[in-house]
């Protein structure tokens, strides 16, 4: 595994791999792996002839209140993880590689972006488009793998990689799960051992609205209404949104009559959680 923390040298890999007719398979990421993490690389790995991972703490989608410093980082740990994987290329820019100075220009993907953590994060989004627009131009990849644990960032960048006719597939992986049901993240290591019950009230309220679903339910108030007092239910929780919304536009609907995710942003304690449920989609846990 080759360690390339130049934007010029990681394009010049990339070009010579292109050349030789090879695919490239390409997993953006900010380090710290999880088992989710490397799934995504699992996949990568059957989609390319070449796998590509980038490690780098984008600060573009910090706001200056939110944890950018504090995030977890491990890079030898993650560099084993990612050789044993088997991972080509690590790409860990720094952000003078990438943000040189008299940087100005940005990329923003709008509509989808303005609900759920579009709204309540307004910098989040432009931060996340802007870095994978450039990470795609280093990288040269083929195809690209996402978590749809952030589903809106999955459905912001197929659209982005459509809207600006990137030559890109881009490739969504169901949630990797705790054996408890709670989703994978990095930020899970800043939950106390007391808030860990209160943050499995996330899975257990989708879980509880799929089963509304499945009985028939369709009108998202009361499907809201009962993940809300679940989950309100618990202590050590508020909750940033409970949304229903539809998938392909991201905007909140009031009936189930397309195809629908619920989307939750929870804070637990100091440690905001996401997780999400597509109606209609097993909840293997």
């Amino acid at each position: 595994m080759e360690i390339i923390r130049s934007v010029k040298e990681m394009q010049a890999v990339a070009e010579s791999e292109r050349r030789r007719g090879r695919r490239i398979a390409f997993v953006p990421t900010m380090g710290y792996f999880h088992e989710g993490h490397l799934n995504l690389m699992r996949v990568g790995r059957k989609q390319g002839d070449s796998l590509a991972v980038s490690i780098y703490v984008n600060p573009a989608q910090f706001a200056p209140n939110e944890d950018f410093e504090a995030y977890p980082r491990d890079f030898n740990r993650d560099r084993s993880l990612a050789k044993d994987v088997g991972v080509d290329w690590l790409f860990s820019p720094d952000n003078r590689e990438m943000y040189p100075e008299g940087y100005q220009t940005t990329v923003e993907v709008r509509g989808i972006t303005d609900t759920l953590c579009g709204f309540s994060r307004p910098h989040f989004f432009r931060g996340v488009t802007t870095v994978c627009t450039k990470l795609f131009h280093i990288v040269k990849p083929h195809v690209t793998v996402f978590g749809r644990k952030d589903f809106q960032q999955y459905v912001t960048i197929k659209k982005m990689v459509l809207d600006l006719n990137m030559d890109i597939e881009v490739i969504g992986m169901q949630t990797t799960r705790e054996t408890d049901g709670l989703a994978m993240s990095s930020r899970n290591i800043y939950l106390k051992p007391e808030e860990r019950k209160s943050a499995l009230s996330l899975i257990r309220s989708l879980r509880l609205a799929e089963e509304l679903y499945e009985t028939g339910e369709r009108d998202t108030d009361h499907i809201l209404a009962a993940v809300r007092e679940f989950i309100t239910g618990h202590p050590y929780v508020k909750i940033d949104y409970a949304q229903v919304c539809a998938t392909a536009t991201m905007q909140n609907i009031s009936r189930i009559d397309q195809e629908a995710v619920l989307a939750l942003a929870v804070w637990v304690g100091k440690t905001r959680l996401i997780d999400n449920h597509v109606f209609g989609e097993p909840l293997d846990i």
